[in-house]
């Protein structure tokens, strides 16, 4: 497992952004830092996404940022450019992972079944995003699909939350969870960034005891 897996291992949590203005990263990570949890996910679903990877990795460099919903090997080259060290994608692209790898990117692509867990052994992953989680069966459904594959992690994202968060990171399996729990685009948007670090102190707390 590469450093920057075992860094998100150590973490167990792991807040996933959707931002729409690259300037909120700015307060955003400061919320991150001061809840002592020092990673982001940025997602590639809003025009803001690669500014808002450039601007948090330039302005707190001991914060691990990732970029995740990355669909195509553009976006990974722009997502990289800007300062992200992990990507991760909703499902399995060949192509995108296969380029990640080909260039030494750390990469946790989405499954939900058996067969996307083989083929991503085939190229030699050892970490994946269980996406969407919760609508894929749950820890239940992780439980049984891992069985056979003891060498795998997972990355349980999509319908993670304070409730449910221990559920999966009880299971021997799972690395860390995903989450946009902790970083709701309605609490940055209207600027509630106390609010965020009390979301996330709140979060590591129940995952550190």
């Amino acid at each position: 497992m590469d450093v920057i897996l075992e860094t998100l291992e150590s973490f167990r949590l792991i807040p996933v952004v959707k931002i729409e203005r690259a300037e909120d990263v700015i307060p955003l990570g400061k919320a991150l830092l001061d809840a002592g949890l020092p990673v982001v996910e940025i997602t590639f679903r809003t025009a803001a996404a690669e500014k808002a990877i450039s601007l948090i990795s330039k302005t707190y460099p001991e914060l691990l940022v990732g970029a995740g919903t990355v669909l195509k090997v553009l976006q990974v080259q722009r997502a990289v450019d800007a300062g992200a060290k992990f990507i991760v994608s909703p499902g399995f692209n060949p192509k995108t992972v296969g380029y990640c790898l080909e260039n030494g990117y750390t990469v946790t692509p989405g499954i939900n079944s058996p067969t996307q867990i083989e083929m991503a052994l085939e190229l030699g992953l050892e970490v994946l995003k269980f996406f969407p989680a919760q609508a894929s069966g749950g820890t239940a459904m992780l439980k049984a699909m891992s069985a056979p594959f003891g060498d795998v992690r997972f990355i349980p994202t999509g319908g993670i939350s304070a409730d449910n968060v221990m559920e999966y990171l009880s299971l021997d399996c799972v690395l860390a969870c995903g989450g946009s729990w902790m970083v709701k685009s309605d609490l940055i948007k209207n600027g509630k960034f106390a609010e965020i670090r009390n979301i996330c102190a709140a979060a590591v707390e129940i995952v550190t005891g």
